[in-house]
């Protein structure tokens, strides 16, 4: 059974990291990326900058959840 989430390589900040989310997160990210004329890595990176505690894989969901909610 293939598993639901992917690893993914993504340069925030100037750095290379590895981020784990569900393929449905991915896509969702990639959406909002769009509509805001962002670029994936730069979205990832202001997640990354605003978020209070916790690691960069629980910050994304938690963002995308509020942005669809809003």
């Amino acid at each position: 059974m293939k598993s639901p989430v992917v690893k993914r390589s993504i340069v925030v900040a100037g750095h290379k990291t590895s981020v784990s989310l569900e393929e449905a997160f991915w896509n969702g990210m990639k959406e909002i990326s769009g509509l805001r004329n962002m670029t994936l890595s730069e979205l990832v990176g202001e997640i990354d900058g605003n978020r209070q505690q916790g690691n960069l894989s629980s910050a994304i969901p938690i963002r995308h959840i509020a942005t669809r909610t809003s």
